[in-house]
């Protein structure tokens, strides 16, 4: 139904529209609100901002499919500018910060910064699949800063704020218990931190609460539990073997959620226990802290119930930190960077999006330039430079190749198992590599 675009811009139709107590039961065939409520409130300001430009932009029903030049600049303005405001200064401070402990030059963290905005896949899906995950990501941006800063509570608040903003917000939500937990000595600091989780979700939830079962309605429509395992080809576990095994013909669905809870907690109890027991007895926390949000993340990529394409930029973003704790690390980070754009190629496929996607790809990594290749030997060598052979490979197939009409997907499968393989590769890097850290 004209795609995410039209999502987006009929959420702020009907939050100006339409009182608050309305607004997550509103025509659910359409369109239907399903994310958190901070995301409801920025579409409402975006709304009434548009509305006064063109009110025929935001008719309430009568501007259904709307997608003329005015306001797709109007919109992917509004896009731009919430990165502005809040995710490009988060990835400048946070650069400075982590910069300035493991004494990088002003114009390494400029660069890194660079490399960190310019991301192609965060690029393309907010402005090109439109979407507005830069600003989730910004908060939870400010989020570690504060952690890193040992501003307990105003990191819980950031983090909740991110959470608020887009429920894919909770991979994180693991590690930053286990870390605070692991740094705060006194019962009385952790009860503060709880009050403030408890307080924050209660200001934002503040307008809804007079109706209990609108608490309810935002709960089923943001947790969406009845669609099942996966819905879309995505390059996590579940969907990459389910070519071999059928898990909706041999298991019941409510178990299948049950199954995914149980391996997504045994996929992430290791590096946890491991960096529970590290940060405890050091000073210099941010090393573990990028592995640990970086580990857990992906773990809940790779194993958790209804995983989207979109939810790998959940994971790259504290991957793609580790170049502020050791910049040698640049061409595997950048190879799983462009391993997780790869992986949204069928999606943006889909949205027109080829040729953006064949230049914002060619363009970071030309300026990168020479480092993604040569610092690695042996394995990681091998692995890295077969997983480009093979993302080369599937380009010429999809572009030059039709798939045999008994398996339409064909092309897809392919893309979700190199791209699942990488990602597990990486993933089992990251556990080992918490466990090597010295502390």
């Amino acid at each position: 139904m004209h795609g995410d675009f039209e999502a987006q811009r009929h959420w702020m139709e009907l939050t100006i529209h339409l009182p608050v107590s309305e607004w997550y039961f509103f025509d659910l065939q359409y369109w239907g609100l399903d994310y958190p409520p901070l995301t409801a409130y920025h579409l409402f300001l975006i709304g009434k901002i548009g509305s006064f430009i063109n009110p025929e932009w935001f008719a309430l029903n009568a501007s259904r499919g709307i997608e003329n030049n005015e306001i797709k600049f109007f919109m992917r303005f509004m896009s731009l500018l919430s990165e502005f405001i809040l995710y490009m200064p988060g990835v400048l401070t946070i650069a400075n910060l982590m910069g300035k402990r493991f004494n990088l030059s002003r114009m390494d963290q400029i660069i890194i910064s660079l490399i960190i905005i310019n991301q192609a896949h965060l690029v393309l899906i907010d402005h090109g699949h439109f979407q507005f995950n830069s600003v989730m990501l910004g908060f939870f941006l400010y989020s570690i800063i504060d952690l890193i800063k040992e501003n307990y509570v105003f990191a819980s608040v950031w983090f909740m704020c991110s959470i608020n903003f887009k429920q894919m917000g909770l991979y994180y939500s693991t590690f930053i218990f286990v870390f605070i937990l692991s740094q705060l000595k006194s019962i009385q600091k952790l009860i503060l931190v709880g009050f403030t989780v408890v307080f924050t979700n209660f200001v934002i939830l503040l307008p809804f609460l007079r109706e209990p079962t609108n608490i309810l309605q935002i709960v089923t429509r943001v947790f969406p539990f009845n669609r099942g395992l996966f819905e879309d080809k995505v390059a996590n576990f579940w969907c990459a073997t389910n070519t071999f095994i059928k898990y909706r013909q041999i298991i019941d669905p409510q178990n299948l959620s049950k199954l995914s809870l149980l391996t997504t907690v045994l996929s992430i109890i290791p590096i946890n226990v491991i960096l529970f027991m590290k940060l405890r007895k050091t000073k210099n926390v941010i090393p573990g802290l990028v592995y640990g949000f970086a580990g857990n993340s992906f773990a809940f990529y790779l194993f958790s119930f209804q995983v989207h394409e979109k939810s790998i930029l959940i994971p790259l973003l504290p991957t793609v930190l580790l170049l502020l704790v050791d910049p040698t690390l640049i061409d595997i980070v950048q190879w799983i960077n462009n391993v997780g754009c790869f992986s949204l190629y069928p999606l943006l496929k889909k949205d027109g999006l080829v040729l953006q996607y064949i230049v914002s790809n060619l363009l970071i990594n030309f300026l990168i330039g020479n480092k993604l290749l040569l610092n690695n030997k042996g394995l990681w060598n091998i692995v890295i430079k077969g997983s480009y052979v093979l993302m080369l490979i599937y380009h010429v197939l999809d572009c030059f190749v039709s798939p045999p009409s008994r398996f339409p997907d064909l092309w897809v499968i392919l893309n979700i198992s190199i791209s699942f393989g990488a990602f597990m590769l990486f993933w089992l890097w990251l556990v080992y590599t918490s466990y090597k850290w010295k502390v």
